[in-house]
């Protein structure tokens, strides 16, 4: 059978496009994912978040050795299972400020993608049980709501003001700077993913079809022209048609790497490789930065945190806590505060964001206390200046890529991340945590200078699971994609999620990455954005076939 579009990768931006296609009943569109579907039931519990950073829904990559890190081969969170990104990650609901958008059209060209162009985009999507106006939506297939903040998160907020900072009640209004609760991915206790929130509703529909647990070998390009997508069944190459076009929406680590198994990429590089290069695309794989967190561990003077909850008789509590009021820590993402600041007080916007976790050892890398309760404060550089690249490992599709961040070669961030850390202290000494902390477990008393600091973060930083820009967009010849997602140089082929950030937002990627899923459903078939009276109010703001 042939399909008018084939989506290849069901993360956040695939599923809101996918779902977006098939509203026109005239269109066939087949929906592709690597990953099981998600029926894992720590999925969809909201503190299940935890049990996600490893294991067998993950890619299990790591990263190249980190020159600027001590060479350690820091491990490399990617989704692979249905909903992507969405049905792994902590459900925080950021978009990032109004200049992050405002830059990509005017540094990098990329016309129409301002943030009074994509604002429209981002309230279609949203269905908030709290906030609404100018910068929220109402009635989206995506689920956000406002938490019941457990008591240690409602410290964290205080300690924040203490040191200074303002209360923010909503981090994607028209002030990002500030501390408070972060809105999160979530309706009705559940998690709701861009799989749940978009596509379960859309799989009724007779012209969508999704199918899980297929590897795509290559994009089939005949004549300059993207005719559909191979893979191996029994053995043997199989390819699926696509009379339109292909949309890819594998991240931005899954994206280069199939663009690069196609032959589409640097010449030099697909021919060490052993691959035929089909088109010269120098900057596919390159321009890699992502958000670089380090993290600081407290020991808690007594069990006020979620620690306690791995005890058997607090765990049965938990679990009927949540099946009868649906409310407690299940129905926490456990990431519940943050906070945005300044590094630079003489930055426009904040260069520093904040999450606080009511617990330890929630996620992969991060250090562990060993025993008792505990709470974790990461902090990360908003606007990393380091680049790294994602390139082949060799031409055999079965092979994972070699993925290097290259976090910390610029000195900025290594500055920026130090400050982080200071500032995590300060907001952890403020007299309203003084009751609730036991000691600091790392750094540590013995981290105290400047070249402490470094060192620490060196060694312990991760990554924050923001990976963008392998495949940029923007409005000059070198840009892999064009303004329209285009991919330069191949007619029927758009790239159409988080890898096409020229730089990346101030936040978490999530929303943004959905938000990349609506336009690039707007842009494919052609229509423009219904322009909203929130938009209005926002006006003047910065083989063989089958």
């Amino acid at each position: 059978m042939a399909y008018d579009y084939i989506v290849v990768g069901a993360g956040s931006a695939g599923c809101a496009l996918a779902a977006r296609l098939s509203e026109d009943a005239a269109l066939q569109v087949l929906l592709l994912e690597a990953g099981p579907a998600d029926s894992n039931p720590y999925i969809h519990l909201p503190v299940g978040f935890y049990r996600m950073t490893a294991g067998p829904l993950t890619w299990g990559l790591k990263t190249a050795p980190q020159r600027h890190a001590l060479g350690r081969e820091i491990a490399y969170a990617q989704a692979k299972v249905l909903g992507g990104g969405g049905s792994i990650n902590a459900q925080v609901f950021t978009r990032g400020c109004p200049q992050d958008y405002d830059a990509w059209e005017r540094a990098f060209g990329c016309a129409g993608w301002s943030f009074k162009d994509v604002l429209p985009h981002f309230i279609r999507a949203e269905d908030n049980d709290m906030l609404a106006g100018a910068w929220h939506g109402v009635g989206g297939p995506l689920g956000v709501s406002t938490p019941c903040a457990d008591a240690l998160t409602r410290v964290f907020v205080q300690s924040c003001q203490q040191m200074g900072m303002p209360y923010n009640a909503d981090f994607n209004g028209p002030s990002q700077a500030g501390a408070g609760a972060y809105q999160t991915t979530v309706r009705g206790a559940r998690r709701c993913s861009a799989a749940t929130g978009y596509l379960r509703p859309a799989r009724g529909r007779a012209n969508l079809r999704v199918r899980t647990g297929v590897q795509i070998q290559r994009i089939v390009i005949e004549k300059g022209r993207a005719i559909g997508v191979e893979m191996i069944v029994a053995g043997r190459p199989v390819v699926l048609r696509a009379e339109r076009e292909v949309l890819l929406t594998s991240g931005a680590i899954g994206s280069p790497r199939l663009m690069l198994l196609s032959g589409l990429g640097p010449a030099d590089e697909l021919r060490a490789a052993g691959v035929a290069v089909v088109a010269d695309l120098p900057e596919v794989g390159r321009n890699l930065h992502d958000h670089f967190g380090i993290d600081v561990v407290y020991e808690l003077s007594g069990s006020h945190g979620f620690d306690k909850y791995a005890k058997a008789h607090w765990k049965a509590w938990a679990g009927i806590e949540y099946a009868m009021f649906k409310k407690g820590p299940v129905a926490s993402n456990i990431v519940e505060g943050g906070a945005f600041w300044y590094a630079d007080r003489a930055a426009a916007t904040p260069d520093l964001q904040f999450h606080f976790l009511v617990g330890v050892g929630v996620e992969e890398g991060v250090p562990k206390i060993g025993s008792g309760s505990g709470v974790t404060l990461n902090s990360y550089a908003l606007r990393p200046r380091s680049r790294g690249r994602v390139t082949l490992r060799s031409a055999d599709p079965r092979d994972l890529p070699i993925v290097d961040p290259n976090f910390l070669a610029d000195p900025y961030d290594l500055g920026t991340s130090v400050e982080g850390v200071r500032q995590s202290r300060e907001i952890m000494a403020q007299s309203a945590f003084a009751k609730y902390l036991r000691q600091e477990h790392f750094p540590g008393g013995g981290v105290r200078t400047r070249a402490d600091l470094e060192q620490y973060a060196r060694q312990y930083g991760r990554t924050s699971y923001h990976p963008v820009g392998t495949c940029r967009m923007g409005g000059d010849a070198q840009s892999v994609v064009d303004p329209q997602l285009r991919v330069r140089g191949i007619c029927g082929l758009r790239i159409c999620d988080s890898s096409i950030m020229p730089r990346l937002v101030s936040s978490n990627t999530n929303a943004p990455s959905i938000m990349i899923g609506e336009k690039a459903a707007e842009l494919v078939r052609g229509r423009a954005a219904p322009r909203s009276l929130a938009a209005a109010a926002m006006q003047g703001q910065s083989a063989l076939t089958l």
